[in-house]
């Protein structure tokens, strides 16, 4: 019998046969010993499927009927893996060895803890951390998320400066770590947020729910990163800012998060203002449809409501992180005051 807690490294693919034969190898080098890995297709239209049954039969294939998007693609899927933890696991992320156990170790040692990411840095240049979730996810008080390593679009070096675990408020999608349990008390991704932001709105609920949110530095994995929607591209804008206001709308205590809204829409319209300045029209449109979406299903997402007023503020940051990084000038995690 396995004393180890069964893992299942489960990766959401949709045409990504050249991140699947680049990464998963690494992947299939884990030395995990009660592990299955799993490639949940969101109805590809290249060769993936075909790739992975000539050159990877004892990989199981999950195949949705349709690209349902990261969000209800990982809900579909999960339904049917039978495992103690799930990683969530993107394609274009290459792992390490041994980069499974100390997560594991980390989560079954304190069984208050939901959910965990490792160090993540960044493929192309592997000194830096990475974008999507450097040394875990953080969030100020007004809703804008950002990393511990990395604050907008400034991406720190790792020297070692976040090597200590903490509790932090939101673990990057892009290397998930979660315990089934704890995925289905709080309901998996709201399959309405498509993709962008949907791990941070979970994390939310889970915190609500009690549990911690934390860190591994013992563990590092190198993603990519950008390999569906680039930065610029103004769905991938309409996205962030709708799913930004849903996720504050359901998640914040009535009286706090309309006020809280409140300030968001105007700061959110300074954002519209500089895009159409800048020329970059589509992505001002991306910004007022995000607006008119939040309008139009408000009432649907406030019945999703999954609030806690005496929820923990661990990885919380009270002041602006927009003040603190264009007006203070504060371009480092370190710089900043966080709870804990």
């Amino acid at each position: 019998m396995n004393s180890f807690p069964s893992v299942a490294v489960v990766i959401l693919n949709w045409n990504g046969k050249n991140y699947l034969s680049k990464f998963l190898p690494s992947v299939l080098r884990s030395t995990y010993q009660n592990l299955q890995i799993i490639v949940a297709d969101n109805d590809s239209s290249d060769d993936s499927l075909e790739f992975l049954r000539n050159h990877y039969p004892d990989v199981r294939i999950i195949s949705n009927e349709k690209n349902f998007g990261f969000a209800e693609g990982y809900n579909k899927a999960l339904i049917q893996v039978e495992a103690d933890y799930y990683i969530l696991l993107n394609s274009d992320v290459e792992v390490t060895e041994g980069w499974i156990e100390p997560v594991i170790s980390m989560m079954e040692n304190d069984l208050s803890v939901a959910a965990a990411q490792p160090k993540l840095k960044d493929w192309n240049n592997r000194q830096l951390f990475e974008y999507a979730g450097a040394a875990g996810g953080f969030i100020d008080g007004y809703g804008y998320p950002f990393c511990r390593g990395r604050i907008f679009d400034t991406v720190e070096k790792d020297e070692g400066q976040y090597d200590t675990p903490m509790e932090v408020f939101w673990a990057s999608g892009a290397a998930f770590f979660i315990r089934k349990s704890c995925w289905y008390k709080a309901g998996g991704f709201d399959a309405d947020f498509f993709a962008h932001m949907e791990e941070i709105d979970l994390c939310w609920r889970l915190k609500n729910l009690g549990y911690k949110i934390v860190y591994c530095p013992d563990s590092t994995v190198y993603h990519i990163g950008g390999g569906t929607l680039d930065a610029g591209n103004p769905y991938k804008t309409y996205l962030n800012y709708r799913n930004n206001l849903v996720m504050m709308l359901k998640n914040l205590p009535p009286f706090r998060g309309f006020l809280l809204l409140f300030i968001r829409f105007w700061l959110d319209l300074i954002s519209l203002l500089k895009f159409l300045a800048d020329g970059k029209v589509k992505q001002a449109w991306a910004i007022s449809r995000a607006h008119r979406y939040f309008f139009l299903n408000l009432f649907k997402n406030r019945k999703k409501a999954f609030f806690n007023k005496y929820a923990s503020t661990a990885g919380c940051y009270k002041g602006s992180i927009v003040w603190a990084y264009f007006v203070k000038k504060a371009k480092k995690f370190s710089q900043l005051t966080i709870d804990q």
